[in-house]
């Protein structure tokens, strides 16, 4: 049989204005039959051929709270630790004052942005150096956002666990916060995977960050070593699902097979309207204020149920 007449015998192809959370207002599409098309590949290709691709900042944590409060980056957590330098903070500041808006804007290009996010990395990392830290401290203030997740985040990871998917989470922020916050939120399963910069000591002082140096425009599979426990387990997972806040993070999945078929979704929420050419060109599907995991929840939610149906179908021929 066919694979489109396998298709046609366990329910027929979806579309996406079938899909409820797909035609919302605030849910953009450029190409919709491009979306429909790798829906449907997914659907049909089952959990076992999926792996999830995700950056934490404001992707899996939320772009703004209800009540307007802020939510902290990673590096925004470590920052509030109260034993650091005086002068620490003050300095991280600057930097951050003068490389994000390089990191959003939209106008220029991402080569050039490029050299200025390692120029940000490295003297982030030698303002990271010399002195002691105590790692409980990033616990502390992590504790106090454990709830700045999407909303549903926490059944997202469980259907992820549930399903065996494997689960990557990467980012250009510090590995060490988003270690604690996921851990504190109890969704660091074992089927999640971060890959970030971390802490590293030397003589009982910090020295900066491990290599490799992961900035917002190099985060992607091209990093997973080959003989890595990771990579065995992911490799042959050619259905992808790749979530981000920032052009940069469409990028995740580069170094899988050719053959891959993959799904971006971009959280846009900064400067919507200078950005959303670019999120449209960049991600299958935009969703724009969307500080929920709906939409992913959505297409694992109807892997699941046509990969019940296939596993029902096969029982009942096999009787």
């Amino acid at each position: 049989m066919g694979c489109d007449e396998k298709r046609e015998s366990a329910g027929g192809r979806l579309r996406v204005q079938d899909i409820p959370a797909l035609t919302q207002d605030h849910c953009r599409m450029r190409d919709p039959a491009k979306v429909e098309r790798i829906i449907n590949e997914f659907v049909f290709g089952g959990p076992e051929r999926m792996q999830i691709v995700s950056d934490f900042d404001y992707t899996i944590t939320k772009q703004r709270t209800e009540d307007g409060g802020a939510v902290p980056s990673s590096f925004g957590i470590f920052n509030a630790c109260q034993s650091l330098p005086e002068n620490f903070k003050a300095e991280t500041d600057k930097l951050y004052h003068k490389y994000r808006p390089i990191e959003i804007d939209p106008h220029m290009p991402i080569a050039e942005k490029v050299q200025y996010m390692i120029e940000w990395w490295t003297k982030s990392g030698e303002l990271t150096s010399g002195f002691a830290f105590d790692q409980s401290e990033i616990d502390q203030i992590a504790s106090k956002y454990k709830h700045a997740l999407r909303d549903r985040t926490h059944e997202f990871f469980a259907d992820l666990q549930r399903l065996d998917i494997p689960t990557l989470v990467f980012s250009a922020g510090l590995g060490n916060s988003v270690v604690s916050v996921l851990r504190q939120a109890n969704v660091l399963h074992p089927n999640v995977k971060v890959v970030s910069n971390f802490l590293q000591f030397r003589d009982g002082l910090l020295d900066g960050f491990q290599q490799p140096m992961i900035h917002t425009f190099n985060k992607n599979e091209t990093v997973l070593n080959e003989t890595s426990e990771y990579y065995d387990l992911v490799h042959t997972r050619d259905h992808i699902i790749v979530m981000g806040d920032s052009i940069g993070d469409a990028d995740m999945a580069s170094g899988v097979p050719a053959s891959s078929h993959i799904m971006k979704i971009g959280f846009l929420f900064d400067h919507v309207e200078a950005n959303m050419e670019k999120y449209m060109d960049t991600f299958d599907i935009v969703l724009v204020d969307d500080q929920t995991m709906d939409v992913p929840r959505t297409l694992l939610a109807l892997i699941e149920k046509q990969h019940k149906l296939t596993l029902e179908a096969a029982k009942q021929s096999s009787l």
